[in-house]
C-alpha cells in the first residue's frame, strides 16, 4: 500500500527516467477495460465512463476507447474539454473519435439510469475536504444510480466528502493508503509499466517533499539548525553550515570549540558562531549546547570534532539529552558505535561511508549492491533510525522503506562533500521534513549539485563548489 504523495513522486520520477506518461495512461486504461470485461461482462452492454479533467480522466478516456469495440460506450465529461489539464489527457480525449461524449450535469442522471456499468474516472489520489461541483453531484448520482461502479485507481473523493462507493477498483501500481474492500470494493492491482528500478530510485519527484515557505513567513520560521562540529578541523563546521543554508534553512548556529570559533566565523557572515570552552568538545560544553538546542528545530553533530575519548563521551551525552531531529556523521558515528543505546526513541539520520558503517554496526559491507542494501536496511531497522550510506550508489533506508540514489560523480571523493551532505540533511530536518525524506532528498540534491559542479570544474571540483550549487538544484526542481 502506498501513499498519495509517494505515488506522485514515483510518477514524476518515472517521467524523469524516460517512462512516457502516455504509455502509463494507456496501460492503466487497458487494465480498466480488461476489468470491465472480465468482472462486469461489459461486452455488448451500455458503459458510461464518467471522466474528470486530469490524468484520472485520461485513464478513463483510454478505457472508453478500448471498450468501444465491443460495448456501447458514452463518456460523461465533468467539465468542458478546454479544461482538461494535462497534455496526455488531452491527447487521449482527442482519440475518442467514435465515442459519444456528453458534458456536465444536464444529462448525467439520465445517462447513469441508462447505463449497465459506470466507470468512475472522475478524481484520482489526494482529494480532501468538501468536493466542488460538478464532482460532488456526479459522485452522489453514481452512488444513487443503483448501477455497478468500477473506479479507476481510487474511488473518486477518497479522503473527501462525498466519496464514490464502487463495486470494484482497479488501483495502479499498488493499492493506495486508506483503501479497503469496504470502501473500494474488490481491489485489483494493475501493473502499468513502472519498472521496479524506477520505483526504488530517488529522483526529482522527491522535491514534492520540499516544504515551500509561506509568502508571509519571517526569519527563523523556515528552519533553525544547531551544528555541533569542529575543533581539530575548522573547515567542517563551515561546510555543514553551507549545506544547510543551501537547502533553505533560515538560520545556522554553530557550536564549536574556542580554538576553531574565530576561523569558522571568518568563512561567512551568515554563520552564527557560539564558542565552546576549550580546544575540543568537552563534557563542560553540554549545558550550553543543550540551551542552544532548545531554541533550534534540529541538530547536526559530528564533523571535525575529533575522536578523543572525552569528545566521544560528550557526543553521546549530547545525543542522549537532545530531543530534536538529528543528523550525525563522522566522529559522532564513531561515538554512537560504542553505545547505540543513545539512539533510543530518536528521530535521527546517520550518514556513514563504508568504514563508518562498520564503526556504527560492527559489520563489514558486502560487495554487491543488493547485499549492501539488505544490510543497510537491517541495520536501520535494528537501530530505529534512517541510514544514508554514502557510496557510488547511495542507499537510504529507515528499516522499512529503502531507496537508491545515483546522482554524484567520482570528483566528489574530494574532502568535505560528506560535510555538505550532513548539512543538507540537517537543513531539511530543521524545516520539518521527516528523517527518511530528508535523507533521500539530501542525497539526490548533494549528488546533483556535485554533477553541476563537475560540468564546470571536472575533477578539480571542491566541497564548496558542491555547496554553491545546492541553490541551483532547488531552482531546477522545486515548483
Amino acid at each position: 500500500m502506498i501513499s498519495a504523495t509517494e505515488m506522485r513522486i514515483i510518477d514524476r520520477n518515472a517521467q524523469h527516467f524516460g517512462v512516457p506518461i502516455l504509455d502509463l495512461m494507456e496501460n492503466a486504461g487497458k487494465a480498466v477495460a480488461d476489468a470491465a470485461r472480465q468482472d462486469f461482462a461489459a461486452a455488448g452492454k451500455k458503459v458510461l465512463v464518467v471522466c474528470g479533467t486530469g490524468n484520472n480522466g485520461g485513464d478513463g478516456f483510454v478505457a472508453a476507447r478500448l471498450l468501444a469495440g465491443d460495448a456501447h460506450v458514452t463518456v460523461l465529461l465533468a467539465r468542458s474539454p478546454d479544461q482538461i489539464s494535462t497534455q496526455e489527457a488531452r491527447t487521449n480525449f482527442a482519440r475518442l473519435k467514435t465515442v459519444r461524449v456528453i458534458e456536465g450535469l444536464d444529462r448525467s442522471e439520465g445517462a447513469m439510469a441508462e447505463a449497465d456499468l459506470i466507470i468512475d474516472a472522475l478524481l484520482g489520489i489526494g482529494a480532501s475536504g468538501e468536493l466542488r461541483e460538478p464532482y460532488a453531484t456526479l459522485i452522489r448520482e453514481m452512488n444513487a444510480s443503483g448501477k455497478p461502479v468500477l473506479s479507476v485507481d481510487v474511488p473518486s473523493g477518497l479522503g473527501a466528502v462525498p466519496v464514490a462507493k464502487p463495486s470494484a477498483t482497479v488501483s495502479m501500481f499498488d493499492a493506495k493508503e486508506g483503501m479497503t474492500p469496504a470502501n473500494s470494493g474488490t481491489i485489483r492491482i494493475a501493473d502499468i509499466g513502472i519498472p521496479a528500478q524506477v520505483a526504488r530510485t530517488i529522483g526529482p519527484g522527491e522535491f514534492l517533499l520540499f516544504p515551500r515557505p509561506r509568502a508571509e513567513s519571517h526569519k527563523g520560521e523556515n528552519g533553525s539548525l544547531l551544528i555541533v562540529s569542529g575543533g581539530p578541523f575548522t573547515g567542517a563546521p563551515a561546510l555543514v553550515a553551507m549545506g544547510a543554508l543551501g537547502m533553505g534553512a533560515d538560520l545556522v548556529h554553530i557550536a564549536t570549540p574556542a580554538l576553531a570559533a574565530q576561523v569558522v566565523a571568518s568563512y561567512s557572515p551568515n554563520f552564527i558562531v557560539h564558542p565552546l570552552v576549550g580546544h575540543r568538545l568537552l563534557r563542560e560544553d553540554t549545558e550550553l549546547i543543550l540551551e542552544l538546542a532548545a531554541k533550534a528545530d534540529a541538530m547536526a553533530i559530528g564533523p571535525g570534532l575529533g575522536d578523543s575519548p572525552g569528545t566521544l563521551e560528550s557526543i553521546r551525552a549530547i545525543l542522549k539529552a537532545v530531543d530534536k531531529p538529528t543528523v550525525f556523521d563522522a566522529d559522532a558515528i564513531r561515538a554512537v558505535g560504542q553505545d547505540t543505546t543513545v539512539l533510543a526513541k530518536k528521530k535521527a539520520v546517520a550518514t556513514p561511508h563504508a568504514r563508518e558503517f562498520t564503526a556504527l554496526t560492527g559489520k563489514t559491507l558486502p560487495d554487491t549492491l543488493e547485499e549492501k542494501t539488505k544490510m543497510v536496511q537491517d541495520a536501520a531497522k535494528a537501530l530505529g533510525i534512517t541510514i544514508l550510506l554514502k557510496g557510488h550508489v547511495d542507499i537510504v533506508s529507515d528499516g522499512t522503506r529503502t531507496k537508491l540514489n545515483h546522482t554524484g560523480n567520482a570528483g566528489m571523493t574530494v574532502g568535505g562533500t560528506g560535510d555538505v551532505l550532513c548539512g543538507a540533511v540537517g537543513g531539511l530536518l530543521c524545516k520539518g521534513v521527516a528523517p527518511f525524506d530528508a535523507a533521500r532528498l539530501a542525497a539526490f540534491s548533494n549528488g546533483y549539485a556535485g554533477d553541476l559542479a563537475f560540468k564546470v570544474k571536472s575533477y578539480g571540483l571542491t566541497a564548496t563548489d558542491v555547496a554553491d550549487n545546492l541553490g541551483r538544484v532547488l531552482a531546477e526542481f522545486v515548483d
